[in-house]
């Protein structure tokens, strides 16, 4: 396994459990006047990238994909994009962590899939495994089942308190 793949694909993790244990420090690091949500999604699309390159880098691309390929990336892409059109920017980015007011979504997928767009996420990968090693496909979905642990237990105690 290529030890540099390896690390990007866990990039972003650290950096989301960083965010997710310590909201606080995060709020205060990005300043008054500075959403933090709109900060991290910055971060977290640089993050991505690398990600996604450190994939590129490892993958054997061919065509045409099997035929599992489009249900798994259509579906997981729907999920990804239903989550981010339901939360927005600030509810995708752990605004609720950041001291935003949230408001608790139920329509699909949320009351009937737990945690929609890391299933979302997971599908996609899996949709790649014909051209990725699964090595790293595994190391990536290892890495979103540690956020989802993670972020199943939030204290709404530690979250942050907005600079005013």
């Amino acid at each position: 396994m290529g030890i540099v793949a390896a690390i990007g694909v866990l990039l972003p993790f650290p950096f989301y459990w960083w965010l997710w244990t310590n909201p606080q420090s995060w709020v205060n690091l990005c300043g008054q006047g500075k959403d933090p949500s709109t900060v991290m999604a910055r971060v977290s699309h640089v993050l991505k990238a690398a990600q996604l390159l450190s994939l590129f880098s490892v993958a054997s691309l061919s065509w045409p994909p099997p035929l599992y390929f489009w249900p798994l990336m259509a579906f997981g892409q729907f999920l990804n994009f239903r989550v981010y059109q339901l939360l927005g920017e600030a509810g995708t980015y752990y605004g609720v962590r950041f001291g935003k007011n949230i408001p608790w979504v139920t329509e699909f997928p949320f009351g009937v899939i737990r945690d929609p767009q890391y299933v979302g996420s997971v599908m996609s990968l899996l949709a790649c495994l014909s051209w990725v090693p699964f090595q790293y496909i595994f190391l990536w979905c290892l890495g979103y089942v540690f956020m989802m642990l993670v972020e199943s237990k939030e204290d709404s105690s530690a979250r942050a308190k907005p600079i005013s």
